[in-house]
């Protein structure tokens, strides 16, 4: 048999170097050292670190670059990022949705970015936003995998339209649910928020991915109501909590009752340690809270973590740059995972993980698996976290669709050598 691809001399994440990928029909044909087998095209990659897609598994892809509109968050906390989507959602038109979204989308296959979990607000009862984003979700199907969350930005309950709204998006095809219960008016009504919202997950077959107890208050309880009902409604697996910042201010002794509960419940954990080292400890003077969660204690516990981007350019962060590499850069310092093995665990939460959570078809490197792969200027996932590596090749179905050359910096010191490459 002829392939139609071998990618010859790569190193994988698990450490397995000298490896060839082949690859048939956009399918992963065979991962071998030395493959004895004939291609239409082969590439020497000499070592290069070659990974399965990165996944954003939590991003707000209808308010993504939109800064300035229709004034920047002058405070940089949370609730002033609500009141300014609230004032632009008016001003919103589906073309400039899609248009803004189709550049991201853009700028995320070029960081070999190949599914994202974006949530949708469904609180504008014209529904814009999710009309525009399931548009964009077709378009960029050949090249990106698009999951859509149904997020009651204004709150399930706060907000009068909201619940028929969801069930709405739900039916033109949003995927998942979501919700905010720390932004309802009562810590009740925030609880029974997540009641109903897994209920109707569970009624439809769908996952959950909640907003959750995205806040400096360490009285916020809205996960331990989320583990109660996924377990109470047979969810195991299938629900995700987002953000979960106040368990950087709860007492230790209620965490260590809390852990068991969600890996009992079988939830999965998404951190945004962009975001939620900005947003968080805006109240405080010093000593100053971060606020990202405790993502080691969860790990230890078994419960799921993976990062997610969460903004580029909106109203809540103004920076980004649709690079997993750089959350996980960020992740490992805050978090303070610097061992080789905790560094590895940061690479695996944007890459296999998230997958996991978002129950990806044919994500991995094995054989059979869809031949959607990134090629690194790195030689190892530290390096790559650390260098920030340069995505020289991003493949889709085994098709190159994104190329860029590797980084080097050309001197002209006496005695010197003449280029500088950033590995080791």
């Amino acid at each position: 048999m002829v392939l139609d691809l071998i990618l010859r001399g790569v190193t994988l994440p698990d450490g397995r170097s000298g490896v060839d990928i082949g690859i048939s029909d956009g399918r992963i044909a065979a991962v071998a050292p030395k493959l004895d087998a004939e291609a239409t095209e082969e590439r020497d990659l000499s070592g290069r670190l070659v990974t399965a897609p990165f996944i954003d598994p939590h991003f707000h892809m209808d308010a993504t670059l939109s800064l300035g509109l229709p004034r920047l968050n002058r405070s940089g906390t949370l609730l002033e990022g609500i009141a300014l989507w609230g004032e632009l959602k008016p001003q919103l038109t589906q073309d400039a949705i899609m248009e803004r979204a189709l550049a991201y989308c853009d700028l995320a296959v070029a960081q070999g970015i190949g599914a994202i979990r974006s949530h949708v607000d469904i609180c504008d009862d014209r529904l814009l936003a999710v009309d525009a984003l399931l548009e964009v979700k077709r378009r960029v199907a050949p090249y990106l995998t698009l999951q859509l969350v149904a997020f009651p930005q204004d709150g399930l309950f706060r907000s009068p339209t909201a619940e028929a709204n969801l069930l709405r998006a739900l039916d033109k095809g949003v995927e998942v649910v979501g919700g905010i219960p720390h932004f309802e008016r009562t810590m009740s009504e925030g609880a029974a928020s997540v009641k109903r919202l897994c209920e109707i997950a569970a009624e439809r077959g769908l996952l959950v991915d909640m907003h959750c107890d995205e806040s400096d208050d360490p009285l916020s309880r809205h996960v331990e109501s989320l583990a109660f009902e996924a377990q109470r409604l047979g969810l195991q697996g299938r629900v995700t909590g987002s953000h979960l910042t106040s368990m950087h201010s709860m007492d230790n002794y209620y965490v260590s009752k809390l852990l068991p509960l969600m890996a009992e419940a079988g939830l999965n954990a998404i951190s945004n340690p962009l975001i939620n080292i900005t947003i968080q400890g805006r109240h405080d003077s010093y000593p100053k809270r971060r606020g990202m969660t405790r993502v080691p204690e969860l790990l230890a516990a078994g419960v799921p973590v993976a990062f997610g981007h969460d903004c580029v350019m909106d109203p809540w962060y103004s920076l980004g740059s649709a690079d997993m590499l750089e959350v996980a850069h960020m992740g490992v310092h805050v978090a303070q995972m610097t061992s080789l093995d905790a560094m590895a665990d940061c690479f695996r939460a944007v890459t296999e993980t998230p997958a996991r959570i978002l129950q990806l078809e044919g994500y991995g490197l094995e054989p059979g698996c869809r031949a959607d792969l990134v090629v690194l200027q790195a030689k190892d996932p530290v390096e790559a976290i650390r260098l920030k590596a340069t995505r020289l090749l991003v493949l889709r179905a085994g098709r190159v669709i994104a190329e860029t050359p590797p980084r080097e910096t050309r001197l002209d010191l006496p005695g010197r050598p003449e280029r500088v490459v950033p590995e080791r």
